[in-house]
Order: structure tokens, then sequence, then C-alpha cells
């Protein structure tokens, strides 16, 4: 599975995993290198041995994994948390036996390659030290519960959960309302600290049994270049994008500042955490209404025009199917049909959370959806069935390799095919007669900047906290000082009001006590508009890129292809070049396709002191 729904659910599900010693005996030890020197002789055949073991492991977890999110009881919640322990303490055991190989000379790229994939990629590894193993799953279980039964009680006897509270933060607009929920969701956090700083110690003594310096290090480790050069790339991406969040700020200050007054937003300094809508200051798509242009509209609604096309879920989903097919790729197996979930069940329950799944790594593809007819859910079936394709690309590598080339590429190919969701694209496929004037494209272009380009230096943020983190150059007495230092900096967002002595404000966002990394994201959305410029120019585009739709182009389709068949058997950059023709990532595609914007932006922020 690749949605990162089900990445989560593994993580979530197993939090014991360290504590599973019934394993079964055709798994034990299978590199031969207790028996005298590592060679690499031993190496090839532990890859293939462990390959073999992984992937029936894993398609077990994965059916498990299925049953559960379609039929939520308490009993295939526990069959489901005790295939994927299995399957996740195997992980454990075969990267320790992977780390005895780290020294062998001699290795071809495939053998070498796949060892630092198997040492790699567990998120936490464990200590040697069974006790310590056992104190780090009930420390992730105890994480875990504070945060899935967080909630903040009002004076008047109302507790609320993060859902309850986030909706007051997407839709109120009192200062005063939104103050008391963002502070209170922080509430369920503090007990967190001492939790989490005994976390890094155990973590990072398992990335230190298997070779690595700390736990951050092995996190990068798995980039295909040295991990000390990564954050600088990641800052290097940033710095080419900057301006264009930086004008978007400036606009939204502003705004602000009308909205609630400059005594409140200041208007030359960073804008405080809790009025941008969103519980974390992610994504500031929810105050569109305060910050709107002025400019007209698209002057279509797609959610109306589906339902009068009386569209139903079948619909939808063929509809994203016959993208793909215009493309060039094979029409989705009669099994997607049969077994995929598209509406909600009456009779039980479900998680309706979009995902996309890969279920026998063949071509039992499946998604799973809760559709409703309208346009965020239309735009999500293109998304989704973009993770499906690429499964089915690379699904003759083998098992180690079946992935995409790095942890941001499988995201943003759903994403570059939501991109060519545009108003032509609409009018080919019958849903819109006319295609609307290119001055109705900033009231879009604003609500997309609001999600996409404001999510960025949070996206980049919060790993940039968890490596100084692990790496010792902070200690819990500084966690929350580190996390607004680094707020300000990169996102010119500061706490609404002076932070508590023990506040443990990284815990209150869900990846942080679940330790799910979280550069995946930062780099899935400036890879899909990399993605989208280059399949737009192969496709002959000639106009503005934030029109342009590769829908019917085959040629566009072979190209993407070419890259979503290698999976993860070349290092990225290789995967990267045979679409884009270029070996390294490129934000400036994003500058690009928001230019309308960018433009529309410096107009609105003449006079205005930018910047904080």
């Amino acid at each position: 599975m690749t949605d990162i729904y089900k990445r989560i659910l593994l993580l979530l599900l197993p939090l014991v995993f360290v504590a599973c010693n019934q394993i079964d005996a055709t798994t034990v030890a299978v590199s031969g290198s207790d028996n005298g020197k590592p060679t690499p002789e031993k190496a090839v055949a532990f890859v293939a041995a462990a390959e073999a073991q992984l992937a029936e492991l894993g398609q077990e977890a994965e059916r498990m994994s299925w049953v559960y999110s379609n039929f939520i009881t308490t009993d295939t919640e526990k069959l489901a948390a005790v295939t994927n322990e299995r399957f996740t303490a195997r992980q454990v055991e075969l990267a320790g036996e992977a780390a005895k190989f780290n020294d062998v000379a001699g290795l071809d790229f495939d053998t070498r390659r796949k060892l630092d994939m198997l040492r790699s990629g567990i998120t936490m590894p464990a200590p040697p030290d069974a006790a310590k193993s056992a104190e780090q799953a009930e420390i992730g279980a105890q994480m875990a519960g504070m945060y899935s039964k967080g909630k903040y009680c009002y004076a008047d006897g109302r507790c609320l959960d993060l859902g309850q509270l986030s909706d007051i933060m997407a839709e109120s607009r009192d200062p005063d309302k939104l103050l008391e929920a963002w502070n209170g969701w922080r509430t369920i956090s503090p007990p967190m600290r001492k939790l989490y700083a005994r976390q890094v110690e155990l973590a990072n003594e398992g990335a230190n049994e298997l070779g690595f310096a700390d736990l951050g290090t092995m996190w990068r480790s798995a980039y295909d270049m040295p991990p000390e050069d990564f954050p600088a790339e990641l800052d290097r991406l940033w710095n080419e994008v900057k301006p264009l969040y930086e004008a978007l700020h400036c606009d939204v200050r502003a705004k602000l500042g009308e909205k609630y007054g400059t005594e409140l937003v200041p208007q030359d300094g960073p804008i405080p955490a809790h009025l941008l809508g969103n519980m974390w200051a992610q994504d500031w798509s929810n105050i569109y209404p305060l910050v709107a242009p002025d400019e007209t509209g698209p002057g279509y609604d797609l959610s109306a025009i589906l339902k009068e096309k009386k569209f139903d879920a079948i619909d939808m989903v063929k509809t994203g199917e016959a993208f793909f097919s215009s493309l060039g790729f094979a029409e989705l197996p009669a099994t997607f049909w049969e077994r995929s979930l598209f509406v909600k069940p009456q009779d039980r329950e479900v998680v309706c959370h979009a995902s996309a799944w890969d279920i026998d790594e063949k071509d039992d593809l499946r998604i799973k959806m809760c559709i409703k007819i309208n346009s965020e859910d239309f735009r999500t079936i293109h998304h989704e069935l973009g993770h499906n394709y690429y499964q089915r690309a690379y699904n003759k590598e083998s098992y180690l390799y079946r992935n995409s080339a790095n942890d941001g590429f499988h995201e943003a190919v759903g994403d570059t095919i939501a991109l060519s969701i545009t108003p032509g694209y609409l009018q080919k496929i019958g849903l819109l007669d006319d295609v609307p004037d290119a001055s109705a494209d900033i009231p879009l272009l604003m609500k997309r900047a609001l999600e996409g380009i404001a999510f960025l230096p949070f996206g980049l943020m919060v790993d940039q906290w968890r490596w100084q983190v692990f790496a010792g150059k902070v200690g819990p007495d500084g966690y929350n000082d580190l996390w607004w230092q680094l707020r300000e900096k990169y996102q010119g967002i500061k706490a609404p009001n002076k932070r508590p002595v023990d506040a443990f404000d990284p815990g209150a966002k869900y990846h942080v006590p679940a330790n799910v990394p979280y550069t995946r994201y930062f780099l899935a959305r400036i890879l899909q508009f990399q993605f989208h410029r280059s399949l737009c120019e192969i496709s002959g585009n000639k106009g503005p890129i934030n029109r342009c739709s590769i829908y019917g182009n085959k040629e566009a389709g072979e190209r993407l292809n070419a890259m979503l068949e290698l999976g993860r058997s070349k290092p990225w950059p290789v995967a990267l070049e045979a679409l884009t023709g270029q070996r390294h990532m490129d934000a400036t595609a994003i500058l690009d396709y928001f230019a309308p914007l960018k433009a529309w932006l410096d107009k609105q922020n003449e006079g205005r002191q930018c910047g904080w």
C-alpha cells in the first residue's frame, strides 16, 4: 500500500511490534553471517531470502489491513494488529541482519542498494536490549493513546476532540474562540514531552546498532545522497519558491489586519498562528473568504455540474480511468471494479479516508473511498488512480523495488494528474460548454496557493526540528523554543501567546508522536509541479501551465510511464530524468505555474512592508 493513510495505519496498529517474539522458524536468520565472515555471496542469498519473506508477510498484512479498513470491529482490529506486528517485527530483524554486511566490499549495485533499503526502511529502529525494546513499544502506545483520545474541556462542560476543535478553527472568525480552541488542543501534548525524549534516546540506540549516527541520519539516508547534504538540498528548493510564499504571506497578513486589526496582526512581523483557519496553520484555504480576490470567479460549479449530469460513484471513477486510458495506459482489471469500495456501506463501519491499494503487488489494484458527488472527490479519484497506475507500472520489479523512486514521488504523481483537471479538460469530456477566460484564473490560483504554497514551509520545518532533536542539538527543555524558532524562520508564523514552560507543541501534530516522517510531503509538493511542467512541454503546450492538461496526449503518457515503471530500482535522479530530463529537483516550476498569481500579489503588495 502506498497511500499515506495506510502507511500511518501500519505505524499505528503494530505499536508493540518490538515485543513480538513468536516468529515462524522459516524466518530466522537468513544471512548465514553467523557461520563465518559475511561475504558477497552470502549477501546475495540473504537479500533474495529477505525479499521472499517480506513479500509473503507484506501481502498478508495488506489483505488484513484491507479487511480491517472495510469491516471495523474489535476482532478485525486485533487481527490487523497481529499481522502488521508480525510483518514489522520481521522488518526489524532483517534490518539488523542487513547491517552485518555494511563493511562487505565487492557487492553488486542491486545487492548493496537492497541491503541499504532493508537497513534504513524502519521508521523507529528498536534497541537490541529486550527490556528497552519493550519500553520503546510502551512509549509509542502511550503517546498514540494520548493523541487519539485527546480532548479539551470548556468551562461549560463541553469536551471537544480534534475534529470538533478543527471545525472551530476553520469556521469561526472570533479571535477569542479561535485562541481557546488553539490553546485547548495543545493541552494534550505536555505529558508527551518526557516520553518523546526517552523514545528519541531509545530509537537512536537502535539507529546506532544499524550503523547510523542517529535516527535523523538514518531517515535521510534513504534519499540517494549523503545524509549530511540533504538538509541543504531542501533549503535550496525552499529558497527557489520562497519569493512566492513571501508575497502570499504579505497579502494574507494585510487582509487579516483589516479583519482583526493591526494590533492583533502587526504588519511587520509573523502572523499569529490561530488566525489562519487550520489547527497547525499549515493550510490556509479555510480563510479564503477573508482574502479572496475581487476578480470574478471561474463561472462554473463542478459539483453542481456533476450532479446535474447525474454522475454516480462509478461514473466518477470511470472518468478518472478514461483520463489514464487517453494517455495510453491499459484499462484497470475487472477485479478493480469488483473489489474496490466506492460507496459508504450502510450496514457497517469503514475507514472512509481515500486510499489506493495494491493487494498482491501484481494486478489486484483497488481504491477505497466513500465517494461523494462533488468536485473535491472528482479530483481525489484522479489522484488515487495515479497511485494505482504507478503500482502497476513497477509490479515487474523485485519486492524491494516495488515503490516510488523516493517517498515524495508517489504522492507527487497523483497530485500531478490532479493538476490536469483544468477547465479545458472539463470541456473536452463534456462537463463544460466553454472554457472561462484567463481572468478567472486568479481566484482558482489563490485557492490552490492557500492550500499548497502555504503548506511548503511547514512541510519543510517539521523534520528540520526532528533532525536537530535526534542529533542531540537541543534537549527536552528546548524542544518548544526550537519549534517556534523554526516556524517563525520558515513560515513567518508565531504562537498567539506566551507558551507555558511545560509546553510541547510539536506533540499536537499527529506525525510527531506517531513518528511519521514529514519531508515526503514537502518533496511531493515540489515534484508535482516539476512533473506537470515537463509533461506539458512534452505534450506541446504553448500556454500558461496552470491551464495545461495532458489529457489525450500519448507521448506524455509514454514519458510518464518510463518513470513509473522504474519504481525504486534506480536512484531517484535517474527516475526524475526519465520524465523531466533533469537529475535535480526544481521548484521553479511552482513559480511558472503560479506566475499570474505572483504578478497579481505583487501589485496588491505595493506600498506594504513585506517579510517578518
